[in-house]
This record gives structure tokens, C-alpha cells and sequence, in this order.
């Protein structure tokens, strides 16, 4: 499947029940990159604008580019109160902004989709030259509680494209080419979600890997979903855990970093 249509379905799951990003994300951009209202941001695969939303709150204009039209009609719903939002059909490779038009690049959950060399000389073409880039992804914790232990083990048990879909490794390597050698900081964040059961059956289905209502998948997985709720929830709600890893830097042309 073309990964820009794979969350075609999921649209409403996603806006209600995938994780935000913690306030720290723009305050590190505050403090270490220079980040303030007026800067322009470009939100390349924004989706459905968790991200996108947290810097229209700190006062920018951003320029959310995505391929998947359910994705951004549903963050146009959402977001099209804000003034400075700017939905763009566009992708990492071909974004369709002018040249040296933003200050910063950045890109929550969706860099592993991206043709890394492609969209590095994109981003490179848009961004001036004293921008920024960021890449940020929320990381569920698998190990960490005995309701996420039995979660990651469904979708194991369950979700077909699930054990690749496990990108951890994929955004190590590729980050290491996008930014080059020393190219970048990182740090990383705590973050939850407290949750009942349709917020976790929610959760699951945002997901492009989970089998979706009529796959033969999707009906046990949501029963032994609810059992592991039922055996784990306290007062009706589980927390779901992750950890938010962000990544910044300048992108310098030729290869070479400050």
C-alpha cells in the first residue's frame, strides 16, 4: 500500500486518541534553537495536526504539508480556526513551498515514511539558511506496565505489518543521514495518556498496522484487547506510556554541520 493513504480510515481515531507532545518540545526550541512566534514552520506530513497545533498555539504560522487528503480535511476541521494555519497538499519530497521561505522544518510521527535523500534536498530548498530542522516521535513503552506487555503482545499475536512497522531502528539510521554525522541533538521526554477502554480500542485502531473491522484479525484482537483491560484498569482507566524523542539541527548543504 502507498503509506501516504495507509491512515486513510483512521482519521477520527487519530485526532481523538493518538498522544500529543509534551510543552517541552517548543520550549527546547526556545531555548536551544531560537524558536519564537514569529518564525515560519513547515510541518511536513502533518496528518491530522497534533503537532502542527502545538506551535500555532505558541503564536506561528505553520505550514502543514500532507499527502493524505482525509488527513489533512481533518486537520483543516480542527485547526482552521487558527489564523496562522495553512494546510497544503504537499509530501516530504515535493512540498510545493518556495525556496528559503521557513525557519523551521519539523516532522512528528511521520519521518520514517520519507525518501530520506529526496526529502533532505527538499527541506534543504525551503529552508533559509539559518533554519532548523526537528524530527519528534511519541514511543509507546512496551515493557513498562502488565496492560502495555499484553498490548504490545496482541498487536504481535494480531497485526500483520506490526513487527516491521517497529521503527526505532529505521529512525537511527535514517536520522544519522538526514542530519550527517554530529549533525544533530537529541533529548527525550515522559508523557502518558490515561485512558478507558474506547480510548484504548481507539488508540489500537489509529494505528495503520492494526487489522481493521472485517479482517479476520480485528475481532480477536479486540476481545483479547478488552480482557486485558478488564484484568488491568484500575477505577476503569490503564496509562499508556511513551517516551517523546526529539531530535534538532541545522541542515547545512554539501554535508558540512555547524
Amino acid at each position: 500500500m502507498d503509506p501516504t493513504q495507509r491512515f486513510s480510515t483512521r482519521v477520527d481515531n487519530y485526532i481523538k486518541y493518538r498522544p500529543h507532545y509534551p510543552r517541552e518540545v517548543i520550549d527546547t526550541l526556545v531555548l536551544k534553537c531560537g524558536l519564537t512566534s514569529a518564525c515560519l514552520i513547515a510541518d511536513i506530513g502533518s496528518g491530522s495536526g497534533a503537532l502542527t497545533e502545538a506551535f500555532l498555539r505558541h503564536g506561528n504560522r505553520v505550514f502543514a504539508v500532507e499527502p493524505n487528503r482525509e488527513m489533512r480535511k481533518g486537520a483543516e476541521r480542527l485547526l482552521g480556526h487558527y489564523s496562522g494555519f495553512c494546510s497544503i497538499e504537499g509530501r516530504a519530497e515535493s512540498t510545493s513551498l518556495p525556496e528559503k521561505s521557513v525557519d523551521f522544518l519539523v516532522s512528528g510521527q511521520a519521518f520514517h515514511w520519507f525518501d530520506v535523500a529526496r526529502a533532505r534536498c527538499e527541506f534543504l530548498r525551503i529552508l533559509r539558511p539559518s533554519g532548523w530542522a526537528m524530527i519528534v516521535w511519541n514511543e509507546r513503552e512496551y515493557e513498562t506496565t502488565p496492560f502495555l506487555i499484553a498490548y504490545d503482545r496482541l498487536l504481535q499475536q494480531y497485526a500483520i505489518d506490526y513487527a516491521r512497522a517497529k521503527h526505532k531502528s529505521v529512525y537511527e539510521h535514517s536520522l544519522g543521514d538526514f542530519f550527517g554525522p554530529s549533525g544533530y541533538s537529541e533529548i527525550a521526554f515522559r508523557y502518558q495518556q490515561n485512558m478507558d477502554f474506547e480510548g484504548v480500542k481507539g488508540r489500537m485502531l489509529s494505528s495503520s498496522y492494526t487489522p481493521e473491522l472485517g479482517h479476520p484479525n480485528h475481532d480477536p484482537l479486540m476481545a483479547g484487547l478488552l480482557e486485558a483491560f478488564q484484568a488491568n484498569a484500575a477505577n476503569g482507566i490503564v496509562t499508556m506510556d511513551y517516551i517523546t524523542r526529539m531530535y534538532y539541527g541545522r541542515l547545512i548543504d554539501g554535508g558540512q554541520h555547524e
